[in-house]
């Protein structure tokens, strides 16, 4: 059966099932169905079972793995660790100091700054330079879905977020 003949069976499927329940955390978005028109469609085979996938947010941490998780969160490729920063201004080099060690080296490292973007020191920058990466600084949630689609692609990328309830 071709996708033409099973698209109106599919819409009529989806028509009738029930909405979903809020849920407390928000969703983010995946680049698996970003192609499609309906959630049921997946273009990208399944993920490895080991691969960290950010599934929501909240104001006070994150779901990953189906995980939920209190506060803020490292990520290095599939390398989840809590992390001790609890606002914008306790991001140091030395809580980045990892990365000086860290092999193969990441070829970007996300930044989520919380609910809002922030300037990001010179001196932090100049570190993170200096460990070969590149810096992307973004609000948390933004952060935690490049982290989702450069992850999918299979690109070395790492990842340190604020949760979305921190402000400053």
């Amino acid at each position: 059966m071709s996708i033409k003949q099973r698209l109106p069976n599919l819409i009529r499927t989806l028509r009738n099932e029930q909405p979903l329940k809020p849920q407390q955390n928000h969703a983010l978005p995946s680049l698996r169905r970003a192609f499609s028109l309906y959630d049921q469609i997946n273009v990208i085979d399944k993920l490895p079972d080991d691969q960290l996938r950010f599934q929501g947010y909240s104001d006070t941490g994150f779901t990953v793995n189906r995980v939920e998780y209190e506060g803020s969160l490292l990520c290095v490729g599939n390398l989840l660790l809590s992390w001790k920063p609890n606002k914008f201004s306790e991001i140091t080099a030395d809580s980045l100091s990892l990365f000086q060690i860290v092999r193969p080296i990441p070829e970007i490292l996300i930044l989520g700054c919380g609910r809002n973007i922030q300037p990001v020191d010179p001196e932090l920058r100049k570190f993170i330079r200096s460990t070969g990466m590149k810096l992307e600084a973004v609000d948390s949630r933004n952060a935690a879905s490049t982290y989702n689609i450069l992850n999918e692609e299979g690109r070395i990328v790492a990842a340190a977020l604020l949760p979305h309830g921190v402000s400053s």
